[in-house]
């Protein structure tokens, strides 16, 4: 395959629960500030390790513990040692929720908040309860942001990656298809900005949907669509993937375009005859320093190439730790104290991060403002 561009009884009773406590606290991001030495911060966050979705918070995992180890080797937040922790959520807003308790039971302070949108929004209705800063790596729902002024994020919205795509498309493509998932609100949210952008710019398109309980055959949306000169896919590489064996199976030569969603997909496509475009932030060959150090970082530690979830995973620590360092947090802080200081810190016109997904600032409403690539997956 080619690629052009490119976490007694009294006594006895006592002594369970002391044992208990301390074997939570003591494993991998678990500490409760250091045996409360107020010499640590955990950082928390949950995503999908098992399970369909696995891949993005693998990926998001291993690059927020590139980046914690980078700090801590560097001195920490002035001596501040930093832990990370990342519950396993399943991508179930059940399982968020059940994750968020188990990381404020273990001392968390700051957060990633979670991997993909509809656990995140269950993770952001109790952070905004608890006025925990967290800022996401990948979720990218509208509403994830919304629920309060704690709330950010690294990736694009789900709105601006509608928009851009109606507008890349419409450059190139008179024949345009797409094809979303009616039941999640990540392909839900895209799609709805992508039709309004191209009512606006008078474009017509054919469409074609899908739900959770029918994302398996795509037999009669490929044969709708085959004859579209490119089909946009506003949703995740497992059935991006999908999509376009079915496309070429029906033999269709239209180019598949998505969103950051994709990125992964190019296994699923290996040695299938088609041509795959999708939004992302990050290049991991990109030749930027920033990029090239955390690329070479990220294959020592884990012995393959790191993806986009990944790289907002490894931008997501840092943008905490920069904002901290900026707000001059210390361990002793409450979790509200140091919510209020970083926000500050973070929404300051000043405030800019070099990250391995692009030069990103944020604004008070937690949206990430930085410039969007498009990476180029060509097997034709």
């Amino acid at each position: 395959m080619k690629k052009t561009m490119r976490k007694v009884l009294a006594a006895a009773v006592v002594l369970v629960m002391v044992i208990t406590c301390f074997a939570a606290c003591g494993g991998k991001g678990g500490n409760v500030d250091g045996d409360g030495d107020g010499k640590t911060i955990l950082i928390g966050g949950t995503g999908p390790l098992t399970g369909d979705a696995s891949s993005y918070g693998i990926s998001a995992k291993n690059g927020a513990e590139i980046a914690i180890k980078e700090i801590n080797e560097a001195g920490g937040l002035n001596g501040t040692k930093l832990l990370f922790d990342m519950k396993d959520d399943k991508a179930t807003p059940e399982d968020a929720s059940t994750g968020y308790d188990a990381l404020m039971d273990a001392g968390m302070k700051i957060s990633l908040g979670s991997v993909t949108s509809g656990s995140c929004a269950a993770f952001a209705d109790k952070a905004a309860s608890d006025n925990l800063f967290f800022i996401t790596p990948s979720a990218s729902a509208a509403n994830v942001i919304e629920k309060g002024t704690n709330a950010f994020r690294v990736c694009f919205g789900d709105p601006d990656q509608g928009v851009l795509a109606a507008q890349e498309l419409t450059k190139t493509y008179k024949n345009i298809g797409c094809i979303y998932d009616t039941s999640d609100p990540y392909s839900s949210g895209i799609f709805d900005a992508f039709k309004g952008e191209m009512e606006k710019l008078g474009a017509s398109f054919i469409l074609q949907t899908f739900d959770a309980e029918n994302k398996k055959d795509f037999s009669t949306q490929a044969e709708a669509l085959k004859g579209c000169d490119v089909v946009f896919t506003p949703f995740y590489y497992t059935e991006a993937g999908l999509v376009a064996k079915a496309l070429v199976a029906k033999g269709s030569q239209a180019v598949v375009f998505g969103c950051d969603g994709l990125d992964g997909i190019a296994d699923q496509i290996e040695g299938v005859n088609v041509k795959v475009m999708y939004i992302t932030p990050f290049d991991a060959n990109n030749t930027s320093d920033v990029v090239t150090n955390f690329v070479k970082a990220y294959q020592n530690a884990y012995g393959t190439t790191p993806d986009q979830f990944a790289a907002d995973g490894y931008d997501a620590v840092y943008a905490i730790f920069n904002a901290m360092k900026a707000a001059g947090v210390t361990a002793d802080m409450s979790v509200s104290d140091i919510c209020d200081a970083v926000v500050k810190a973070i929404t300051d016109p000043s405030f800019k991060l070099e990250g391995a997904t692009g030069t990103m600032t944020w604004d008070a409403t937690g949206a990430c403002t930085k410039a969007p690539q498009i990476v180029e997956l060509n097997n034709n």
